[in-house]
C-alpha cells in the first residue's frame, strides 16, 4: 500500500499529540521522527524531570525559546496557542491545551491509566505504548474509547502493533495461521570457533551449541539440547509476557503454555519448530502466541525484537517457488514463516497517530477481549508483608515469575501482574502459587476498578476462533 495515498485526503492537516513519559527511550525516538514530518507535531510533553526533558529537546534541535515550562492550566493553554511546546511535570495539566491524541509511554500502570482515562474523557484519542497499563486496564480503556467514538490503540513500532499488523495481513489473505510471536529482545550470538555465546553484554561458554546449529530430524530433541546448552543465560523477560498478553487480547491467539516455549531457533527453522507435535513440531495446539530466542552467527542479521507468523502452506507449487527464492518454508513444504525482523519504536509510531486521528482507525485490534491474562507465580515462599516492587529495564516484579494464562484457564480472582506491582502482600503466598486479588493488601483502587470493569465489559467469547 502506498502510504502517501492513505493520508492524501488530509493535505495541510497537522496532527498534534501529547506525550507522557516524554523523557524515555520510546519518546525520544518519536520526538526525533516528528522533527522530520510536517504533518505531525508535539503540543504538550509530560515528564517528572523537566530539566532533563528540556535538554533532550534542545539536543533534538528545538530552540530553547520554543520550550515553555508550565505549572498551571493557563500557562499550558497560552504556550500551545503561541506555537510553543508546553512542558509539564503535573499530568493533570496535559489536557489544558488543544491536541488530538495522547501517546502514553510512562510504563507506570497507575499513572498511565489515569492519563489515558483523562484523555479519553476529554475527547482525545489514545495511543498506548505502556504495555504494563494495557495488560491491566486495556479492556476498560478500549470500552471507554468505544463509548465516546474515539480510538484506543497500540502504537506501530513496538512489537504488539507490528505483530497485530502481520497477523491481520495473513488473515486478510486467507492464510491458515498456526502460530504467531516475536523473538526475545537480544539475539544469542554464537562464535563457533571459540564456542562462546553472547547475549547483549554477557558472554558464556557454550561448547555444545556449535554441534547443534543444524536442526536435527527430531525437532523437539534439538530444541531441548539447545536449551541445555544455553542454560547459563536467562530465558524469558517479563516484557515478553506483557507484549504477548497485549497481542492475545487484541487477536484471540493464546499461549500454548503459560511460560511459553522459548525455543532456541534460527530464523530459517521457524516453520519446522512452530508446528503441532503430531507433525514434528513443539505445539500442543494451534492458534498460539509464543516467543523464541534467535540464534545467529556473528555478522548475520539480527532478529532481536522482530515478529513472525507461521502458516500452513496452500498450493505446493506456489510455496516451492517461494522456497526457491529463499523464503522460510519447512523441510516438507507444509508450513511457512513470514516475518518482520525489526521494531523501530517511535520511528514508526507516527503512522498510528495519523491513522487514529485522520481516519479513526486503530493500529491494534478492533475487538479486544479477555483472551489471556498476564499473571504471576511466586518464585519462592513470600511471607505476608512482602513488598512486590517493580523495576529494571523489563519492569520485573520482585519475587514473581510472569506467566501468560489462557483466558479460560485463569481463575476469576487472579491478580494481573501489574496490579500486583508495588503492593504489599496481605498473606503468605507459597512458591509456585498464583497471586490472587485477596493476596494484595493495598492494590491501587483505580487500577483494580479498571481491571474488573474491563473483564466485565469485554469477556472472551465462548468458542473463540483460535484453538
Amino acid at each position: 500500500m502506498n502510504l502517501h495515498h492513505l493520508f492524501a485526503d488530509s493535505p495541510g492537516r497537522t496532527v498534534r499529540y501529547a506525550l507522557s513519559g516524554a523523557g524515555g527511550g520510546f519518546a525520544r525516538t518519536l520526538l526525533a521522527q516528528s522533527r522530520l514530518m510536517p504533518g505531525l507535531a508535539p503540543a504538550v510533553l509530560c515528564d517528572r524531570d523537566l530539566p532533563r526533558l528540556r535538554a533532550l529537546l534542545v539536543e533534538l534541535g528545538h530552540h530553547d525559546d520554543e520550550l515553555a515550562e508550565c505549572h498551571d492550566t493557563a500557562a499550558v493553554s497560552a504556550a500551545v496557542d503561541a506555537g510553543h511546546l508546553a512542558l509539564v511535570a503535573d499530568a493533570s495539566l496535559l489536557t489544558a491545551a488543544a491536541w488530538d491524541i495522547l501517546v502514553e509511554a510512562t510504563g507506570s500502570p497507575a499513572d498511565g491509566l489515569a492519563m489515558a482515562e483523562r484523555a479519553l474523557r476529554a475527547g482525545r484519542h489514545v495511543a498506548m505504548v505502556s504495555k504494563e497499563v494495557d495488560s491491566v486496564a486495556g479492556l476498560h480503556l478500549a470500552a471507554l474509547a468505544e463509548e465516546r467514538d474515539l480510538v484506543y490503540t497500540t502504537a506501530d513500532g513496538d512489537q504488539p502493533a507490528n505483530l497485530i499488523a502481520l497477523i491481520t495481513w495473513a488473515e486478510l489473505l486467507g492464510l491458515d495461521v498456526v502460530a504467531v510471536g516475536k523473538s526475545t529482545e537480544y539475539d544469542l550470538v554464537l562464535d563457533p570457533d571459540t564456542g562462546r555465546l553472547t547475549q547483549l553484554d554477557t558472554t558464556v561458554d557454550a561448547p555444545d551449541l556449535a554441534g547443534l546449529l543444524e536442526l536435527g530430524d527430531d525437532v523437539r530433541a534439538t530444541v531441548a539440547a539447545r536449551a541445555r546448552a544455553v542454560a547459563a543465560l536467562p530465558t524469558g523477560a517479563t516484557a515478553d509476557y506483557c507484549e504477548m498478553a497485549v497481542v492475545a487480547t487484541n487477536t484471540g491467539y493464546r499461549p500454548d503454555t503459560e511460560l511459553m516455549h522459548y525455543p532456541v531457533a534460527r530464523i530459517a527453522e521457524l516453520a519446522d519448530v512452530y508446528r503441532p507435535v503430531d507433525e514434528g513440531g513443539i505445539l500442543t495446539r494451534t492458534g498460539v502466541v509464543d516467543v523464541f530466542s534467535a540464534l545467529r552467527l556473528p555478522g548475520e542479521a539480527s532478529f532481536a525484537g522482530g515478529v513472525f507468523v507461521v502458516v500452513r502452506t496452500g498450493d505446493p507449487v506456489t510455496w516451492e517457488l517461494l522456497r526457491a527464492k529463499g523464503h522460510v518454508v519447512s523441510r516438507d513444504g507444509r508450513f511457512a514463516a513470514v516475518y518482520l525482523p525489526y521494531h523501530l519504536m517511535g520511528v514508526e509510531a507516527p503512522v498510528s497517530l495519523l491513522s487514529a486521528v485522520l481516519h479513526g482507525r486503530p493500529s491494534g485490534g478492533t475487538a479486544a477481549r479477555a483472551h489471556a491474562v498476564l499473571a504471576g507465580r511466586a518464585r519462592t515462599d513470600l511471607p505476608a508483608g512482602t513488598v512486590l516492587g517493580m523495576g529494571g529495564h523489563h519492569h520485573d516484579v520482585t519475587g514473581v515469575q510472569a506467566v501468560l494464562l489462557r483466558g479460560e484457564d485463569a481463575p476469576g480472582d487472579v491478580a494481573p501482574l501489574y496490579l500486583a506491582a508495588h503492593t504489599t502482600l496481605a498473606r503468605p503466598v507459597a512458591a509456585g502459587d498464583l497471586l490472587r486479588l485477596d493476596d494484595l493488601a493495598d492494590a491501587d483502587a483505580h487500577l483494580l476498578d479498571a481491571w474488573t470493569a474491563g473483564r466485565s465489559a469485554r469477556p472472551a467469547p465462548e468458542g473463540s476462533v483460535q484453538a
